[in-house]
């Protein structure tokens, strides 16, 4: 079995830099550059923006999907077939959206999309997870995710740097064609990775299945969801929430969506360092205070100051969530592996799709953008209390010996 010393430094970055490109690839030039691009298409007279909460919903519930196929294709062997299917649909359905003006296409297409962003968002970190448990590197793993921070910067400066010359569906022709090599290279080079197609438990047998659900696991699935419906109302809505309430040409309109970008790109440093110092599980729930915290203060304080705020504290956060969660699980259920990833971001994505919905409903009945994000702020809370409940990883498998 290959060890920490065996791995040449240059093998692990390029490991890491390939998930990170896969991840730009789906999450950055796919899902969460709508989010850049959702003012400037209801300009456009595509859609209203209650419809574009419900085109959301529609990209969320793809990712939903996406997740749930991969609990059941949760092998080695299966993942390597999948991962660059998955990415060859992102290219295929990013490509087709520069066609239509239809919204009934423009729900289909990112639907489509979603499934394959929930598939490459479960796989390939998971995939390159396994690969650094067999190399006793797993303290890196977060690292992976630099690549969401990256590809929101990229987005960003795609939409702006276009917004003059294109037109409607035309917006999303950057992102298609940028997201062609970048696919191919990282599929190539990560379904080439070395990693056994069974797992083992300690005394050496093949191990099958383990239960999901547990004392130990169930608290941090309550925590995770409320995560997911917690992060993705700014994460969807706050350059659409600046243009209703900053004047035209403030630097926000555009800016607010530059600072999520900044503060992302460290932040999988930032929280892979934390949890490393101060435990994990102790970091998830730092994590989660000074997230809630960047939600309220864009309901508490309107305006540029609490925009500002709410771009730097989620987007400095969000990521942190997702990377300690996923150590915590597999710590809990060492032996999960891949399945458990997909499990959880199964769970994330429900709560995910959630928000635009019931965004879209609350707009509808009359309510303000602004109230709509005290939905996040109450998800949230939940996901910190139920933070508390779940065991240190150590101290529960020691009640099992």
């Amino acid at each position: 079995m290959p060890t920490q010393t065996s791995t040449p430094p240059k093998e692990l970055f390029s490991v890491l830099t390939a998930g990170a490109v896969v991840l730009l690839v789906v999450h950055g030039l796919g899902r969460f550059i709508y989010t850049p691009l959702l003012p400037y298409l209801v300009d456009d007279g595509q859609f209203s923006a209650a419809d574009g909460a419900a085109v959301a919903t529609w990209n969320y519930l793809g990712y939903l999907i996406g997740a749930m196929l991969a609990i059941w294709w949760h092998r080695i062997d299966q993942i390597r077939t999948l991962l660059p299917v998955s990415l060859a649909v992102h290219v295929i359905t990013t490509l087709a959206i520069t066609q239509t003006d239809n919204l009934t296409l423009i729900s289909a297409i990112p639907t489509l999309n979603g499934v394959a962003n929930g598939m490459v968002f479960v796989h390939a970190p998971a995939l390159i997870l396994e690969w650094l448990v067999l190399r006793n590197r797993a303290s890196i793993s977060g690292l992976v995710y630099f690549g969401v921070g990256v590809g929101l910067l990229l987005s960003s400066g795609l939409v702006t740097g276009t917004a003059d010359w294109l037109q409607g569906a035309q917006r999303w022709w950057p992102a298609a064609l940028l997201s062609i090599p970048l696919a191919w290279w990282g599929a190539v080079r990560l379904i080439r990775l070395d990693i056994p197609s069974s797992t083992h438990d300690d005394s050496g047998k093949v191990v099958t299945s383990t239960p999901l659900l547990d004392r130990a696991s169930i608290p941090l699935f309550l925590s995770y969801a409320g995560a997911g419906l917690g992060y993705i109302l700014p994460m969807t809505f706050l350059p659409l929430l600046a243009k209703i309430e900053l004047p035209s040409g403030h630097w926000l309109l555009d800016g607010a969506w530059v600072i999520v970008a900044l503060c992302t790109i460290p932040a999988a440093w930032i929280w892979n360092r934390v949890g490393g110092t101060i435990g994990d599980l102790p970091a998830l729930r730092l994590n989660f205070l000074i997230q809630l915290l960047g939600v309220l203060v864009a309901v508490v304080w309107p305006g540029d100051v609490g925009l500002f705020l709410c771009s730097v504290l989620v987007g400095s956060t969000f990521l942190g969530t997702v990377l300690l969660t996923q150590r915590i699980g597999r710590a809990l259920h060492p032996h999960q592996g891949p399945r458990l990833s997909a499990a959880m971001v199964a769970l994330y994505g429900f709560t995910q799709m959630v928000g635009p919905w019931l965004t879209k409903q609350w707009l509808e009945a009359g309510g303000t953008l602004v109230s709509a994000f005290g939905i996040g702020v109450g998800a949230l809370a939940f996901g910190l209390f139920f933070a508390f409940f779940v065991p240190r990883p150590e101290l529960w498998h020691s009640r099992e010996s």
